[in-house]
């Protein structure tokens, strides 16, 4: 019974996570603002169901697979995040328009 608690519990602040993170990209002015929410949705809400996943099942061959896969996706998500932004400024200069560095000059 606790441990089904537990695990919903883990389950809907994933669910939670993952909300908040949508409505911030949805508010959000342009696409490097919008860069900065999508880390909550790709690295809390996975671990958080990782979480629940120990909870349910415990330490075992499946459990195990998925902390391989969460410890992937916390270790490349900088790197994701760096080349998203590197191609938003291409894409912006190739246009001709300001990049996010020139429109926080004076």
């Amino acid at each position: 019974m606790t441990r089904e608690i537990i695990t919903d519990v883990l389950l809907a602040l994933a669910v939670l996570t993952v909300a908040a993170a949508a409505l911030g990209v949805a508010v959000m002015p342009d696409a490097a603002a919008r860069l900065h929410y999508v880390t909550p949705a790709a690295v809390v809400a996975p671990v958080l169901v990782l979480l629940a996943v120990f909870v349910t099942e415990g330490l075992d061959e499946n459990t195990g697979e998925i902390l391989l896969a969460v410890l992937i996706m916390i270790a490349t998500a900088p790197f994701l995040s760096h080349a998203t932004i590197r191609a938003i400024r291409a894409s912006d200069t190739a246009r001709g328009r300001n990049t996010v560095r020139d429109k926080e000059r004076p």
